[in-house]
């Protein structure tokens, strides 16, 4: 029986090569992606007048910006708040079904088209906000569903190109651009929308998605053996790399065996822990930094931007980390895995306690709000790859059962935190931050005891099981 990190001894290639190529490809479209996705929330301030429009009779803005390059609309709070949501529930509806697909289904396609359809619609978003809310809600909907397909097949696409003893640094690679494009979109949207009006915006990060998913179709090939750019060592390379690793299949899902598999509910619960955690952390940082800080919304701005910029940092480090362990055999896979699992679920809760009882400066507030907004990062070497390690023929699958239970957690979670906000505000960010230091703590017991980092019995090939 193999040691779950032991590979093909073989030379790694150098860091310029076809598979890094395209996954700072895929790291660029993650940045549109998110951009895309993110751009509303500060474009919203131009849309209804002001931060405090309580669904009050238009006012003009103290910008006195053109009438016709910013429409104004009078939605009330509720209303902002259905659009804001409508994107994730697009994305929570589609996690199943693209990953069931994806492992069927040409990827290229997969993602090209969505991310295709998803730049298009956000060209059509000022049109659909002419047109009411309920044409706004349809496009943010449809746009949802189709950046839910991107996020879970390119997951997939891992499979066939990514050797072991660099999953690390290139998922954390492409991933990191949904990190930089939190960052880059909360800094320049507000100048775009001052200097050129809202609806620019969305046309420009439309414009990149629809040039970038057309360099993808161009670009990305299915497997590494039909790339007519590739070279035949590295093609020799991630082909002996993964000789051991993949095998096609033609069974049918192991539904009954998922679901008894505890592997399989630690990956589970600690995406839940994952999402509840980041989507408090990003969506709550201005709220937080108004509480706390009193600041202006430029200052808001930047600070709520620079934890963006530090977990960037941190994901592409945690990756680089992954392959260096693992390549110079310090440590085990499985250990591996669970190093950055305890680091991206309690260094946020830690620094988050630290926010309550340790912050007595503007310096000190900002310092541990950064670290606890961005150290999440870790968990991309973690539990957001480890389904790549114990079931790579049904990753797709996985993938999107796993993600879809930590978007709920997310979706809970920031809910909760606008009740909790709106019934008790004098207590209410030690009731937040408790209850996520909480649900951390026990989701990553729960890791830490039942993780596993080696192929489960139920997601290998008959054939090759009776061969083991």
């Amino acid at each position: 029986m193999r040691m779950d990190n032991q590979f093909p001894p073989r030379k790694v290639p150098s860091f310029c090569s076809l598979r890094y190529g395209l996954s700072l490809l895929l790291h660029f479209c993650n940045v549109i992606i998110t951009a895309q996705r993110m751009c509303l929330s500060l474009t919203m301030v131009a849309m209804v007048n002001s931060t405090d429009a309580h669904g009050l009779a238009n006012t003009t803005t103290e910008e006195h910006l053109d009438h016709n390059k910013n429409p104004v609309y009078n939605w009330n709070p509720q209303i902002q708040g259905f659009i804001f949501s409508s994107i994730f529930y697009g994305a929570l509806i589609t996690q199943i079904p693209a990953g069931y697909l994806s492992e069927k289904y040409s990827i290229k396609k997969m993602i090209g088209f969505a991310f295709l359809l998803s730049s298009l619609l956000s060209l059509l978003m000022p049109m659909a906000a002419e047109g009411g809310e309920a044409f706004l809600l349809a496009c943010r909907v449809a746009q949802g569903a189709a950046q839910g397909s991107v996020s879970i097949a390119q997951h997939v696409m891992w499979v066939k190109w990514a050797p072991p003893l660099e999953r690390g640094r290139l998922t954390s690679l492409s991933l990191s651009g949904i990190l930089l494009g939190s960052f880059i979109v909360l800094l320049v949207t507000g100048f775009i929308c001052q200097s050129l009006g809202w609806p620019m915006a969305f046309y420009i990060f439309g414009a990149c998605g629809c040039a970038l998913s057309l360099l993808w179709f161009v670009l990305f090939y299915d497997d590494p053996k039909d790339h007519p750019c590739i070279s035949i060592s590295e093609k020799e390379y991630i082909l002996s790399s993964l000789n051991q690793q993949v095998s096609s299949r033609t069974e049918s899902l192991p539904i009954k065996a998922m679901i008894k598999s505890l592997p399989v509910w630690a990956i589970a619960l600690g995406s839940f822990a994952f999402h509840w955690t980041n989507n408090i952390m990003v969506l709550y940082t201005p709220t937080f930094i108004n509480s706390k800080l009193r600041v202006n919304i430029k200052e808001n701005g930047l600070l709520s931007a620079l934890p963006s910029l530090f977990a960037w940092s941190f994901g592409i480090l945690a990756g680089h980390l992954t392959d260096f362990f693992l390549s110079r055999n310090i440590l085990r896979l499985v250990t591996i895995r669970k190093l950055f699992n305890t680091l991206g679920l309690l260094l946020p809760s830690f620094f988050s306690v630290c926010l309550l009882y340790w912050s007595f400066s503007f310096s000190s507030i900002t310092i541990f709000l950064i670290l606890a907004s961005s150290t999440g990062a870790f968990c991309m070497a973690g539990v957001l790859i480890n389904g790549l390690d114990i079931a790579p023929s049904y990753y797709g699958f996985l993938k999107g059962v796993t993600t879809l239970i930590g978007m709920i957690g997310g979706l809970t979670s920031s809910t909760l935190c606008g009740v909790i906000l709106n019934q008790d505000p004098e207590s209410a960010w030690f009731k937040i931050f408790f209850l996520m230091a909480v649900i951390n703590v026990i989701c990553l017991l729960f890791c830490l005891v039942f993780g596993k980092a080696e192929i489960q019995d139920w997601a290998k090939d008959r054939q090759e099981h009776t061969r083991l």
